[in-house]
């Protein structure tokens, strides 16, 4: 297994990538007692929402941190110490070694319970989250920044739609009900809340009124799809979408990606964490020299070029097409903010030089104007794919559309 999956599956905020000041509020809210009993941890996909709520519960029941960790119990022979009149250490990490911690990362800690979205494994099944505990650590380790998506096609779900079902809500309030095992806390990880739909009224009264040292975590991307009978009963986190600095980092970092090939995804990944990792899968995609081809076959009115080109782009099914017309859209922002600097304040951008040199022909080839209107039409085809189009018809009326607009200016991006 990967070293950097390993690493992150060990529930650190330190573990976790960026978001540095959420992690600080945090850490704030527990050392100062203001938690509530209901957290909404709400981000959206690939900005790392759930590793700080797992974050968040193991350091909570952390012995270092909550002062539990302690030397031998048993008595002294000189009698008990004087206390220590040392003030109280406020620990930025859990500390990743005591038992406690261990067991959290591991996701077997008898205190932190998971709740999430589930599917029957034959007919007339009534699955519950436990069912699929095993799947659900397996999952975590290989996909710390995995969805929805990701995790129903992992448990084999097909067509299947997801749900945490009226018998999950029934045992939530049997796992609820019991005393805690080790820590002071008893945690329930609700992961995609979303899908809980009118079930989750069966959760209201526990979550507004929960027993004693009982915190309820729940993790969410849309917070339109949540009932609001919940969302009234939750303290919200938002969790910012991860910066490109940051994801640039985490991938040369614990990837060993090179530094222009990170820097080129992040950009196209948009804060989106599981986006870049995709991205990294094709990494051997060269698309700058596809969409150079592209454009050439455009701007000699190659139509033989453009029938081959389009062939081979149908081929691609529709989450390449879509990384392409983004990538492409990349190039044209980069190529418009060079355009508006001054050339001796170019080299202060921070834009890979195999893109800027290609973003500076692309000001050649033609101005902001035909650049934006570019864009414009790259929008919407992105739109029309999502929705299932025809590739080769789109990819058709797309190469015309930009013949058309670059049409004043057919200067040959060569290499």
């Amino acid at each position: 297994m990967d070293v950097f999956f390993i690493l992150l599956c060990a529930v650190q905020f330190e573990k976790g990538i960026g978001q540095k000041e959420i992690k600080e509020q945090l850490i704030q809210m527990v050392q100062h007692n203001r938690l509530s009993h209901a957290l909404l941890f709400l981000g959206k996909e690939g900005a790392g929402a759930l590793s700080l709520a797992m974050a968040s519960a193991q350091y909570i029941v952390c012995e270092k941190v909550n002062g539990k960790a302690t030397h031998s119990q048993e008595p002294s022979l000189f009698g008990a110490p004087e206390p220590s009149q040392e003030p109280a250490t406020i620990f930025s990490d859990s500390c990743g070694v005591c038992s406690a911690c261990v067991k959290a990362s591991q996701l077997i800690h008898p205190d932190i319970h998971f709740s999430y979205p589930v599917i029957p494994r034959k007919s007339g099944d009534k699955p519950i989250s436990t069912d699929y505990i095993a799947e659900w650590r397996s999952f975590i380790t290989e996909h710390p920044y995995g969805n929805i998506f990701d995790w129903l096609q992992f448990i084999g779900a097909e067509n299947k739609q997801g749900n945490i079902t009226s018998e999950e809500c029934n045992d939530i309030t049997r796992k609820i009900s019991l005393k805690s095992f080790e820590s002071e806390y008893k945690i329930l990880i609700i992961w995609m809340p979303e899908y809980l739909t009118k079930n989750g009224n069966k959760l209201l009264k526990l979550i507004e009124e929960p027993p004693p040292n009982t915190l309820f975590l729940l993790v969410a991307e849309n917070e339109d799809l949540i009932l609001p009978t919940i969302l009234s009963r939750t303290q919200l986190i938002k969790i910012p979408l991860l910066s490109n600095l940051e994801v640039e980092s985490a991938l040369a970092q614990r990837m060993s990606v090179p530094i222009e090939k990170a820097q080129q995804i992040a950009a196209l990944s948009e804060g989106n964490y599981r986006e870049a990792l995709q991205l990294l899968e094709q990494v051997e995609d060269d698309w700058q020299a596809t969409l150079r081809e592209w454009l050439n076959f455009i701007s000699k009115r190659n139509l033989s070029g453009q029938v081959k080109w389009i062939e081979e782009m149908n081929k691609q099914g529709r989450e390449k097409q879509k990384q392409f017309l983004k990538y492409f859209t990349h190039l044209l922002e980069q190529a418009i903010r060079l355009s508006v600097v001054d050339e001796k304040m170019a080299h202060t951008l921070s834009i890979a030089d195999n893109e800027k040199d290609f973003a500076l022909r692309l000001n050649k080839l033609c101005s902001i104007h035909q650049q934006e209107a570019i864009v414009h039409e790259l929008d919407k085809a992105s739109y029309y794919i999502e929705r299932n189009a025809n590739g080769k018809m789109l990819f058709h009326a797309l190469s015309i559309k930009l013949y058309h607009i670059i049409t004043n200016n057919s200067l040959i991006l060569t290499h």
